[in-house]
């Protein structure tokens, strides 16, 4: 195995080359579905890294040059208005795809797990990585989703605490998506996420009460 670049959660990312790396799960998988949806986005403009192959729990990319958007928030080259207008632009460009096959107008494709570490903000703009929670269905859900998340970073100790509730609520004052429709899906969705700590779902209850103060306010 070459390099290690990167471990997230449920994944390793190694270096194969200058222009490729690996991203492989720890517990196993298939990555057909996440490797389609990457694809697909990709067809219709959206800005994800291109996907060489697919085999198994083994997802071989494109390498990404550049901070992740937390990265570039925490050294203060991306100040946290500007942060939050890109994701908020990010979940608003990605509802705006059409869906493959779909009844229901309303619904979208959805990442469900859009925050400032999955995105990389590369020479060229951000693009959107990690996304093996992607699905079909309303937007609203999507945006409750990455309202959690922050407001999840908000209510416990890190280096993102303090900046995490401004971040939210500029988001928020910035998509058309109210994701109080959608909040207790999105906690339940937490809620069954092997990867998700148990301090974070001890905190949930909290996190929930932040995002609906927060999106009361702009809504």
């Amino acid at each position: 195995m070459t390099a290690l670049l990167a471990s997230g959660r449920d994944a390793d990312v190694y270096a194969l080359d200058e222009r490729r790396v690996l991203r492989r799960y720890r517990r196993g998988g298939d990555v057909t579905a996440e490797a389609a949806i990457m694809r697909y986005v990709s067809d219709h403009g959206y800005p994800v890294p291109r996907v060489y192959e697919a085999d198994g729990a083994d997802l071989v990319m494109e390498r990404l040059e550049g901070p992740t958007m937390l990265q570039a928030l925490g050294s203060g080259t991306l100040d946290l208005h500007s942060g939050a207008t890109v994701l908020a632009d990010l979940l608003e460009r990605l509802h705006k795809v059409r869906v493959r096959a779909a009844t229901d107008p309303g619904t979208r494709i959805l990442h469900l797990d859009l925050h400032p570490e999955n995105v990389v903000m590369t020479e060229g703009g951000p693009v959107v990585i990690d996304w093996r929670n992607s699905c079909e269905g309303p937007p609203e859900l999507d945006v409750a989703m990455t309202a959690i998340i922050l407001a999840g970073a908000a209510v416990l100790p890190g280096p993102f605490a303090e900046a995490a509730e401004p971040f939210l609520n500029t988001l928020l004052s910035c998509t058309r998506d109210n994701p109080l429709s959608q909040l207790e899906a999105a906690a339940h969705r937490r809620i069954a996420d092997p990867n998700v700590t148990a301090e974070e779902k001890a905190h949930l209850q909290e996190a929930k009460l932040l995002v609906t103060t927060a999106a009361r306010t702009h809504f």
